[in-house]
């Protein structure tokens, strides 16, 4: 007998099963982990303002611009309740996700606009958006309990969110834009919802939208709908792509493309600005040269002789009387070559007509004759 053991053979179908299920399972838990969604943890969970905190997460699209923010009245369950608004924005941070989904960034620590509980609250900047938040202390700032959250009433979007309304001629010089965002809202819960509070965010290209508070007067009873109109305004100038959006509960509603055109009056304006302004300078400049010129004595009351080629005219002469009482003689007249002496008419050679003889009956007047 051998001293080896024989192991009992293993049927290769078995083998092949196993394989089979390992692979499965490897496909199997990446989903599950990216299930998770993105998360956020910071170095330490207490901190005084002037100090500083990592923020560090995972889970988050790849390539990816990320706002961080210390914000105060939430918690991560309930989140941001006042929006960015309840936020330092000051001292915020942006920061860009790598290829795994990964970021880790220093963030100062500042006091929030409002009491905590604070949170480090972290969002998308572009794309689809997606929001995490982790628990932080601040040292020092005031804490005040979080409004109680509503009970029983829900509140959901019914309709479209159209922009209604059409810019102005002052808008074509450059006031802002202005429209209406109109929507139906209704109460789907068990109990009455009273002067909601909305958010309304405007947004220009990859940048985050700024949040104005619009609150609606009213109050909507469960299984109820209204007609809601909130104002939406840009700022002075405003042109391009925009996009509008509407929050509430913090949980974005709607959003709604907005396209400004570019406000030509402006351009018109500075194009005349630019024509006018330099005329009416050289006017000036014109006036100012011709004030202070000095003037020569006597310029206003010379005059200038018209010369004309061919033509020579004879000046006055004065006359001026001499010892001997002899006067200049009198300046001959210029002839015309086409008025010669001999075809003047009525002188004696140009003579058309008999000369006129006196009347026969005029008596004739005797000479008489002196003394020779």
């Amino acid at each position: 007998m051998s001293g080896h053991v024989r192991l009992p053979r293993r049927p290769a179908g078995v083998t092949v099963l196993a394989l089979l299920l390992l692979c499965l399972a490897l496909p199997l838990a990446a989903p599950a982990q990216a299930a998770d969604g993105p998360t956020v943890k910071l170095s330490t969970t207490q901190a005084g303002t002037g100090g500083s905190v990592t923020a560090s997460g995972t889970g988050w699209r790849p390539n990816t611009l990320l706002m961080l923010l210390v914000c105060g009245r939430a918690t991560p369950a309930r989140g941001v309740i006042g929006g960015t608004n309840s936020c330092a924005n000051g001292d915020g941070r942006a920061v860009t996700t790598d290829a795994q989904g990964a970021f880790s960034k220093q963030l100062p620590v500042a006091e929030p606009p409002v009491p905590c509980p604070c949170v480090v609250h972290v969002a998308t900047v572009t794309g689809t958006q997606a929001t995490a938040d982790a628990v932080l202390e601040v040292a020092g700032h005031p804490v005040a309990p979080l409004p109680a959250e509503p009970s029983g009433g829900r509140l959901a979007i019914l309709s479209d969110t159209p922009l209604t309304g059409s810019s102005g001629l002052l808008t074509w010089f450059g006031a802002p834009p202005s429209r209406s965002l109109v929507f139906t809202i209704g109460n789907t819960g068990t109990s009455a919802i009273k002067d909601p509070v909305f958010q309304v965010g405007s947004a220009h290209g990859v940048f985050a939208p700024q949040w104005d508070d619009r609150q609606w007067q009213g109050t909507l009873a469960p299984g109820k709908k209204a007609q809601v109109k909130l104002p939406v305004e840009l700022t002075a100038g405003a042109h391009g792509d925009y996009t509008v959006s509407l929050k509430y509960d913090g949980k974005v509603l709607a959003e709604q493309p907005w396209g400004v055109g570019r406000p030509w009056g402006v351009t018109l304006f500075w194009l005349l600005l630019c024509l006018v302004v330099p005329g009416a300078l050289f006017r000036i400049g014109m006036a100012v040269v011709d004030r202070v010129r000095p003037r020569r004595p006597g310029g206003a009351h010379r005059t200038r002789a018209v010369r004309l080629p061919g033509l020579r005219l004879p000046l006055p002469r004065s006359r001026t009387g001499t010892g001997s009482g002899s006067e200049d003689p009198p300046p001959s007249t210029p002839t015309l070559p086409w008025f010669a002496p001999d075809s003047v008419p009525g002188g004696p050679a140009g003579r058309l007509s008999a000369p006129h003889t006196d009347s026969p009956t005029s008596p004739t007047t005797p000479t008489t004759k002196g003394p020779t």
